[in-house]
């Protein structure tokens, strides 16, 4: 049986072939060109198709650098099917440091799009029909918003089988189950039949070591499951806990934040995770956690608005056994020598 034939705005890639190319987009108004910059590795020899994604959001960096090193790896040297790389997809953002597009419109939730739509609904179109409609599979790679950070997690549709065991096979403490958005890409992906991953870690703006290389091994980790990578040695992997529910614990006043718990500390109901104070340094609120679990997301910045989400938190069964998977990923990824 022949291989199926990919094309990708207008290239054809062939088997045993590796390709930097563009998907034109619209011209800015100083008449300057735009492109997404695609890479594509095709194996010599046949197996499933999956993108990678990054800076749907275009203040999200971490995602970038995570295929940038995938797709300089010799790992992916002896490929079998296809693996399409792309590090920018909002590439306005990308250039304005934004989450959004010019238009103010979120790219995620813009989605399944259209030819003559928004500026925001033609890039997601386009992406969707020249990428996600060719893939099995993918994975989306985002942080947390701006003065945000997120813990390395998995977000996901874990009710479907096959997603989960991506889920797990991707190797990280945390998965949380995670409803599609409508106008989101992982709704669309989902209807084109794509099985999809949404990999959160770190804070917009920032590169963060820890989730970079969390992202990498994860990534790599799933393309062995698939059977498009062979392993070599056998590495015992991390036992995922999934997480059906979570929260934000959010402000009662506003002033100024000293924090008394930091990403992946693990809480109980009623501990004290920040205090609030006023100018004067006169204590104006207390913010507990209403439930026991692990923070998944955080606000950074020391200053809060009465009603602002402070504190994403995850609610487990056994949230000891994910502070221990924790402290492996940590010792695993950034060993003492290199920190």
């Amino acid at each position: 049986m022949a291989a199926k034939e990919i094309v990708i705005a207008g290239h054809e890639i062939k088997p045993g072939e590796s390709k930097e190319l563009e998907i034109p987009m619209v011209r800015l108004y100083t008449d300057t060109t735009m492109g997404i910059p695609v890479f594509v590795k095709r194996g010599k020899k046949d197996g499933p198709t999956i993108f990678l994604s990054a800076a749907i959001h275009g203040d999200e960096l971490n995602g970038i650098e995570i295929i940038n090193r995938i797709i300089n790896s010799k790992t992916i040297k002896n490929l079998k099917g296809t693996l399409i790389a792309v590090p920018m997809v909002n590439v306005y953002g990308v250039l304005n440091q934004s989450r959004y597009m010019p238009d103010r419109r979120d790219l995620n939730r813009s989605f399944p799009g259209s030819k003559r739509g928004s500026l925001a609904a033609r890039l997601a179109y386009q992406f969707l029909q020249e990428i996600v409609s060719i893939s099995d599979y993918g994975i989306d790679f985002h942080t947390g918003a701006i003065h945000r950070s997120n813990l390395p997690q998995i977000r996901a549709n874990l009710d479907d089988q096959e997603t989960l065991d991506l889920a797990k096979a991707f190797s990280i403490p945390v998965l949380l189950n995670a409803n599609l958005r409508d106008g989101s890409l992982r709704q669309s992906a989902a209807d084109l039949g794509t099985k999809i991953l949404l990999y959160e870690a770190g804070e917009a703006l920032r590169f963060d070591e820890l989730a970079i290389r969390a992202g990498v091994k994860g990534t790599i980790n799933v393309m062995k499951h698939l059977g498009m990578l062979t392993s070599r040695r056998s590495l015992k992997a991390i036992e995922p806990i999934i997480a059906r529910k979570s929260g934000w614990v959010r402000a009662c006043e506003s002033g100024l934040v000293v924090h008394h718990k930091q990403l992946g500390d693990q809480v109980e109901k009623g501990d004290l995770l920040a205090t609030i104070n006023n100018p004067y340094g006169h204590r104006l609120d207390e913010v507990k956690s209403q439930y026991a679990g692990i923070i998944i997301g955080k606000q950074n910045i020391p200053l809060v608005q009465e009603g602002e989400a402070m504190y994403h938190i995850a609610y487990f069964k056994d949230p000891d056994e994910v502070t221990e998977n924790l402290e492996i990923l940590q010792e695993e990824l950034l060993p003492e020598d290199i920190n």
